[in-house]
């Protein structure tokens, strides 16, 4: 009677493909605003290596910035009508207030949900609706700390507009903050996001707003640690706007 054939040995090669997904898996990716960064501060560390203190600090700036600019996976829900959080980070407001005048939507409060992203939150944004890009505005303004409530006045901003398949309009505002100088947005007026895939990043502290419209149902609290492309923020109101 013949023996069962026995499973193949594993090879170098197969253990070093295992040893590689384990890293993929466990190390987040980083987001490519993030590879000057890096590359500047493994670049002090390459010139200063002669001396230890110089070497230590490019390679701990280097660490930093790869951390600060992670670019982690995220899998949505597949609910339908569901609004997800634009960026990791802790629910600090849920009001009513008017949509930045700049996007010329009505004057009429929208429900908003505000995220503080702190410098250890991966600061990334996400589609928080899939639809279309209908405006996307930028405005010069100050870098007040990014939880003031004037902040979403006064702070510089960048203002994407989306609408839905079934014709609702979600507003996501990117809030600069005290530390934060540089507003990144790489989608486009016409371009079409899935939900919660990646359009922009804040560097460094910063705050999202997310306007709903009339009729959504919350679905977060203040003080709720939320993550970017997966916690729902908000069930969208059933059927098509008037």
């Amino acid at each position: 009677m013949a023996r069962p054939a026995r499973p193949p040995a594993d090879t170098p090669e197969s253990e070093l493909s295992r040893f590689v997904d384990l890293v993929r898996s466990t190390v987040p990716p980083m987001h490519p605003a993030g590879l000057p960064f890096v590359g500047g501060a493994l670049g002090v560390a390459a010139i200063g290596h002669r001396k230890r203190w110089v070497r230590a600090a490019g390679l701990a700036a280097a660490a930093a910035c790869a951390g600060f600019f992670r670019h982690p996976p995220r899998t949505p829900p597949s609910r339908p009508g569901v609004v997800v959080a634009p960026a990791d980070g802790l629910v600090t407001l849920i009001d009513e207030a008017v949509p930045p005048a700049e996007l010329n939507l009505s004057d009429e409060p929208l429900p908003r949900v505000s995220i503080f992203l702190s410098l250890f939150d991966a600061h990334v944004q996400r589609a928080p609706v899939a639809g279309e890009v209908i405006t996307v505005k930028h405005k010069p303004g100050q870098f007040l700390s990014a939880d003031k409530a004037e902040a979403s006045e006064d702070n510089e901003r960048n203002s994407l507009w989306l609408r839905t398949a079934d014709g609702h309009d979600v507003v996501a505002v990117q809030l600069a903050g005290l530390l934060a100088r540089r507003i990144v947005c790489s989608t486009h007026p016409g371009a079409h996001l899935a939900l919660g895939e990646t359009y922009g990043l804040i560097r460094f502290g910063s705050r999202l707003d997310t306007y709903l419209p009339k009729g959504s149902v919350i679905g977060v609290e203040i003080g709720q640690r939320a993550i970017g492309g997966e916690t729902v923020l908000a069930d969208l109101p059933s059927g098509s706007p008037a």
